[in-house]
């Protein structure tokens, strides 16, 4: 084999060790994976590449349906059909996914682009990306009255939200939530200290995950006929 840069070296001597050392002693759970999936939620985060969702939430495979982008964005269902949207369709349809878990990080460089337009120069994909976030602009306060990172981290709890906006447009996700059997959740995630926060509707802001209201279905007789692999004590 030709010698391949670095990085792709390292990911082939991973996937070497994955079958030399991981896959035989799981080989029961790989084998029932491909008899079909049954995940416990649909997690939507940033493409970043310090988040692991599977590691964050102590999940194995075939536990989280994953979407990742760039600042972790849903688009309008009304923006035409792309990436998310089916996504989106076929997990709530197809997988019968109850929870939809929304997941911003803190230092987002999306948001940070967002923010400072100025530097998306190099990037115009990018920044016409960005547009389904910019609603969150103009409610900002203004740069001089808060700090640049406190602005950032309240930048990227405010896309989040909006993007738990954009989801209820999706006719999946509307129907799900009209008939009390999907829940939608709004976290963000410290990667520097490990700490999780989540947006808590009954106070009107993000709190420990730990510390936020629990959400119930709506529909109770819905709630107690929820099938295994649904998240029990989620936010």
């Amino acid at each position: 084999m030709s010698q391949l840069p670095g990085g792709a070296t390292q990911l082939i001597k991973g996937v070497d060790k994955f079958r030399q050392k991981v896959f035989g002693t799981q080989e029961e759970l790989f084998r029932e994976l491909g008899k079909g999936q049954s995940p416990l939620a649909l997690f939507i985060t940033c493409s970043d590449s310090r988040i692991n969702p599977n590691l964050l939430t102590q999940t194995e495979p075939g536990e989280l349906f994953i979407l990742r982008n760039a600042g972790n964005l849903v688009p309008p269902t009304t923006a035409g059909c792309g990436g998310e949207e089916a996504t989106i369709e076929y997990a709530l349809v197809q997988l019968k996914i109850r929870d939809i878990i929304v997941c911003g990080h803190s230092q987002c460089g999306a948001m940070y682009g967002l923010l400072n337009p100025q530097a998306m120069g190099p990037l115009p994909r990018t920044s016409e990306w960005l547009r389904f976030a910019r609603d969150i602009v103009p409610d900002l306060p203004a740069k001089e009255s808060v700090s640049p990172e406190d602005m950032l981290d309240l930048a990227i709890e405010r896309n989040v939200l909006l993007q738990i906006a954009h989801l209820k447009t999706h006719p999946p996700v509307a129907k799900g939530l009209a008939d009390g059997q999907l829940r939608l959740h709004a976290w963000v995630y410290h990667f520097e200290d490990g700490h999780v926060v989540a947006h808590d509707p009954d106070k009107g802001r993000f709190v420990a995950l730990a510390e936020a209201s629990r959400q119930q279905f709506v529909n109770t007789q819905v709630a107690s006929a929820r099938p295994h692999g649904v998240m029990e004590d989620t936010i």
